[in-house]
């Protein structure tokens, strides 16, 4: 949500995917791969976004801070960052979700997000649930 310079950026993807490799991940037995490169990932974000409130993400306390440390000017990506990472989480038809406390809201939010486009367009995503890390 907040603009990198392409190097820094592109060095920071490097760095993740070695942390990733580093801690254990075997692509062999996996699917690694670069998020930002399948645009599906936006295309279900615009379509999510366009069922989802505006005073619902107002009321999420991950706005009111980062906007609040930001000079209450907040962007739109900062506003709709939830979205992306319901459709993140949906895309894939994801029934369970790792996340910390910090980030229960935002699931909720994902929650929400497919129980309104199931009811208003039939069955298409589950609704997924919390597993709640320990640390």
């Amino acid at each position: 949500t907040m603009p990198k310079e392409p190097a820094v950026l592109r060095q920071n993807i490097l760095d993740t995917t070695a942390a990733i490799l580093a801690c254990g991940i075997d692509p062999k037995k996996c699917f690694l791969f670069r998020q930002s490169l399948v645009p599906e990932h936006a295309e279900l974000a615009w379509i999510l976004g366009c069922i989802t409130n505006v005073p619902r993400l107002l009321r999420l306390p991950q706005w009111k801070m980062k906007r609040a440390s930001q000079n209450n000017e907040g962007t739109v990506g900062l506003l709709t960052y939830p979205v992306l990472q319901a459709a993140d989480i949906l895309l894939y038809k994801s029934t369970h979700v790792p996340v910390g406390e910090d980030q229960i809201l935002h699931l909720e939010l994902a929650q929400d997000i497919a129980q309104h486009f199931n009811k208003k367009y039939g069955e298409f995503f589950p609704v997924p649930k919390a597993i709640l890390s320990e640390f």
